[in-house]
C-alpha cells in the first residue's frame, strides 16, 4: 500500500466529519483510476460495529467502516452505537458512494420491569435490559422520537460525570476532567467507559512518576503483575475496567428503576424512527436468559423482530466446560428464534481491544446457523434499502397491510437484501418503482 493511501485511511478516522469525507472521496477517486480490481465478495458479514461515535477499539469512524467492508469484500457491514444516531447519514452515505451493503442501529439500556429482580444482558444488574433498534434511515429521529433520543445522551452524560467523579477521588492525584480529557476523544460528546478508561491509563502516564507502582497500588496487584499486564493494553484496559468501572469498582454505582429509561419508552423510539427492535442476547447463563421462552416471549410480545448474538461469546471459549454449556445456549436461542421467526443479527462489536474485525462463519461450531446469520444480514439490509428508497419498510402500512405475517415478511425483506445490488444502483432501481407495486411485483422485478 502506498504512502498516499495510508495516509488518507488515517484521515478516515479523523474527528473532523469535512476531513473524513473529503478522504473518502480521494480513496474512490484513485480506487476508481487504480487497474487494480474490486476485491471479490465474499459472504463474509459484519452486522453490529461500533464507530467512534461511542468507541471503536480500531478508532474506526463510520467512513473507515464502510471502507473496511469494502476493502476485504464483506457481503454486508453494520453501524451501531450508544444511544445516539449521529453516524447513521455518514455510513450509509458512504457505503451507498463505495456499493456496500450497510445497515445502521442503536444500542442502548433499558429498565424492563418484568425482570426487575432477575440478571438479563446487564451483568450483575437486574432489570437492566441492553437493546437494539435495527435499521435506521437517517440520523435525524422524527418529532416524536427527538425527546426520547436526546434523553439516552443526556442519562449518558450523567452517568458518565458521576463516575467520573467517584473515580477522581479514589485515583487522586491522577485526576481526569471530563470536558477537555475524555470528550476530546469524541466527535459529538457521545463518550463511553472506553474513553474514559484511555483518559485515565495517558493521565497516569502523565501525573506519576511511576505509572506501573501507581496501578499496582490502586489495584491493590502486585507490581510484576501489573508490569506484564501493561505490555498487552487490551488485556491491561480489560483489568482496569473490570476493577474501576463494573460492579464492585470503586466507580461503579449500582443501577435501579429509574437509571435508564423504561423499556416501553425505548421500544417505542426506535418504532417511531422506523426501526426494528432487537434483543441484545448475552450468552444465555444469566438467571434471566436461563428463563429464555419467557423473556424472549415477552420481548416479542411488545413488538421485539429480531435477535443479536456476539457469537464468539459462545463459542470461542477456551474453557471446554464452558465453551459446552454457552453453545448448548446458543442453540437453545437458535431454536427459539426459529420458532417465533426471529432474523439474527450478528457481529463482533469491535468496542474491545482484541475483538476480531468479523466473525468466522466457517467455524465447525457455527456451521448449523452459518446460512440464518446470513439470512438475517440481507434481511436487515432489505428492510434498510426499501425504507430508504421508498419508506417502505419492515415497519411501514404498505409492509403491514401487504405481509401481516412476520415469517412471511421476514422471508420478504431477506429476499430483498439478496436481490437489490449495494449502493447507489440498488437505491436507484428501487426508486424507480411504484410505491403501490405487491411485493410479489417488486420481487419479481428485482430477478429481472
Amino acid at each position: 500500500m502506498d504512502s498516499v493511501t495510508t495516509d488518507l485511511e488515517a484521515k478516515l478516522n479523523d474527528l473532523s466529519l469535512q476531513q473524513r469525507l473529503e478522504a473518502l472521496a480521494e480513496l474512490v477517486r484513485r480506487a476508481r483510476l487504480s487497474d487494480t480490481p474490486r476485491p471479490a465478495e465474499t459472504e463474509l458479514v459484519n452486522m453490529h460495529c461500533h464507530s467512534l461515535y461511542s468507541y471503536n477499539a480500531y478508532g474506526y469512524s463510520p467512513a473507515a467502516l464502510a471502507w473496511l467492508a469494502y476493502q476485504r469484500g464483506w457481503r454486508a457491514i453494520g453501524l451501531v452505537d450508544f444511544d445516539v444516531l449521529d453516524g447513521v447519514d455518514e455510513f450509509l452515505d458512504a457505503c451507498d458512494l463505495l456499493g456496500v451493503r450497510g445497515a445502521a442501529a442503536l444500542e442502548t439500556r433499558a429498565f424492563l420491569p418484568e425482570f426487575a429482580d432477575r440478571e438479563i444482558n446487564s451483568p450483575g444488574e437486574p432489570g437492566v435490559l441492553y437493546h437494539m433498534g435495527l435499521g435506521f434511515s437517517s440520523s435525524q429521529a422524527p418529532d416524536t422520537a427527538g425527546s426520547a433520543l436526546a434523553d439516552l445522551r443526556a442519562r449518558a452524560v450523567r452517568r458518565n460525570r458521576d463516575m467520573i467523579a467517584r473515580l477522581n477521588r479514589y485515583l487522586d492525584p491522577v485526576t481526569v476532567d471530563y470536558d477537555t480529557d475524555v470528550l476530546n476523544m469524541t466527535p459529538s460528546g457521545n463518550a463511553t467507559e472506553r474513553h474514559m478508561l484511555v483518559a485515565y491509563v495517558r493521565a497516569a502516564e502523565t501525573q506519576t512518576p511511576n505509572p506501573t507502582a501507581f496501578w499496582a497500588d490502586r489495584l491493590n496487584l502486585p507490581g510484576d503483575k501489573v508490569a506484564t499486564l501493561m505490555e498487552n493494553p487490551a488485556q491491561f484496559q480489560n483489568t482496569l475496567r473490570a476493577k474501576l468501572m463494573k460492579r464492585g469498582g470503586v466507580g461503579y454505582e449500582q443501577p435501579g428503576p429509574d437509571t435508564f429509561p423504561p423499556f416501553a419508552e425505548v421500544q417505542r423510539l426506535i418504532l417511531a424512527c422506523g426501526a426494528l427492535p432487537c434483543y441484545a442476547f448475552l450468552d444465555g447463563t444469566s438467571s434471566g436468559e436461563q428463563a429464555l421462552d419467557e423473556l424472549v416471549g415477552l420481548l416479542v410480545d411488545h413488538d421485539t423482530v429480531a435477535v443479536n448474538i456476539i457469537p464468539d461469546r459462545n463459542w470461542n471459549i477456551a474453557d471446554a466446560a464452558t465453551k459446552a454449556v454457552k453453545l448448548q445456549r446458543l442453540h437453545d436461542l437458535a431454536r427459539l428464534a426459529d420458532d417465533l421467526a426471529l432474523p439474527f443479527n450478528i457481529g463482533t462489536e469491535m468496542n474491545s481491544p482484541g475483538q476480531r474485525l468479523v466473525d468466522d462463519l466457517d467455524a465447525p461450531e457455527l456451521a448449523s446457523l452459518r446460512q440464518a446469520f446470513l439470512d438475517g444480514a440481507s434481511f436487515v439490509y432489505g428492510h434498510t434499502v426499501l425504507q430508504r428508497a421508498r419508506g417502505l419498510g419492515y415497519q411501514s402500512d404498505w409492509a403491514r397491510d401487504c405481509l401481516p405475517e412476520r415469517r412471511a415478511r421476514n422471508t420478504f425483506y431477506t429476499h430483498v437484501g439478496r436481490a437489490v445490488p449495494p449502493g447507489r444502483a440498488g437505491l436507484a432501481q428501487l426508486q424507480a418503482l411504484d410505491s403501490s407495486i405487491s411485493p410479489s411485483d417488486l420481487l419479481a422485478r428485482l430477478s429481472l
